[in-house]
């Protein structure tokens, strides 16, 4: 059970993420947390040092996300 491919780790990794009730997940959003899943566990971040960036970083990507559908939402033209 060891040999299995990325592929294969990254389709097993995105049913994690992907559950009935995480139904709802923006697809960025949920793009977001399976790199940022992938980095962790290849060792590319560390949950000690680098959370509190990433955390921001995601953070604004979701604000620039909710102010881009609110501003679509508004355009009636």
């Amino acid at each position: 059970q060891g040999s299995a491919t990325p592929s294969e780790r990254a389709f097993s990794s995105g049913g994690l993420t992907g559950t009935k009730r995480r139904n709802r997940l923006n697809p960025n959003v949920f793009e977001s947390l399976q790199l940022l899943k992938s980095a962790y566990r290849n060792g590319h971040i560390s949950a000690a040092s680098n959370a509190e960036q990433h955390l921001d970083a995601l953070i604004a990507a979701l604000h620039d996300d909710v102010v881009d559908n609110e501003d679509s939402a508004g355009d009636t033209d």
